[in-house]
C-alpha cells in the first residue's frame, strides 16, 4: 500500500467519489479525513493491477456499502445520462465506445465532453479515453471511447 502523502499528492487532495478537496491536516479518524481506497483491475486473467485513490473516509467506508456513484454535474444539460462508474468499467473490461449522454446543444455536448474528462482523469487516470460528440435527430450523442 502506498504513503497516503504520495496518493494524496498524485490525487491533488481530491476524494475520487465526491470529487470536493480532502484536508491533509485532517485526522485519519475524522469522517471528513483522508483515506487511501484499493480496488483490483483484471488486466487479463493472470495481470491483476492494484489501483490506489483518495478518498474521505466517510465516502470511502460508503462505498464499502453500496457501489460507488460519480454523479454528473448539476450544472450541465444532458439527457439520459449513463452511469460513469459502470461505464468505465465496461470500457476498461472490453474496450470499444459507448454513448454516455445526449445533449439538446451542441454547447451542451462541449460542456459535457470537457467535464467528463477532467472527472475520469481524476477517476480513473491510468484509462485512456477520448470523447467524440455526433448530432442526428435534434440532439447531440456524447461518445465515451477507450483509446
Amino acid at each position: 500500500m502506498s504513503d497516503l502523502n504520495e496518493v494524496g499528492d498524485r490525487d491533488n487532495w481530491i476524494c475520487w467519489l465526491c470529487d470536493t478537496a480532502v484536508d491533509p491536516d485532517a485526522s485519519v479518524n475524522s469522517d471528513r479525513g483522508p483515506s487511501v481506497d484499493s480496488y483490483s483491475v483484471a488486466k487479463t486473467k493472470k495481470n491483476v493491477v492494484t489501483v490506489e485513490r483518495l478518498a474521505h473516509r466517510d465516502c470511502n467506508t460508503m462505498k464499502g456499502k453500496k457501489a460507488p456513484v460519480v454523479a454528473w454535474s448539476p450544472e450541465l444539460l444532458v439527457v439520459d445520462p449513463s452511469p460513469i462508474v459502470a461505464t468505465v468499467d465496461r470500457l476498461q473490461r472490453k474496450g470499444g465506445r459507448e454513448v454516455i449522454a445526449r445533449c439538446p446543444s451542441q454547447e451542451d455536448a462541449d460542456l459535457a465532453s470537457e467535464w467528463l474528462l477532467d472527472r475520469l482523469s481524476r477517476y480513473a487516470p491510468d484509462l485512456a479515453v477520448s470523447t467524440q460528440i455526433t448530432s442526428g435527430g435534434g440532439q447531440f450523442m456524447l461518445f465515451l471511447q477507450a483509446d
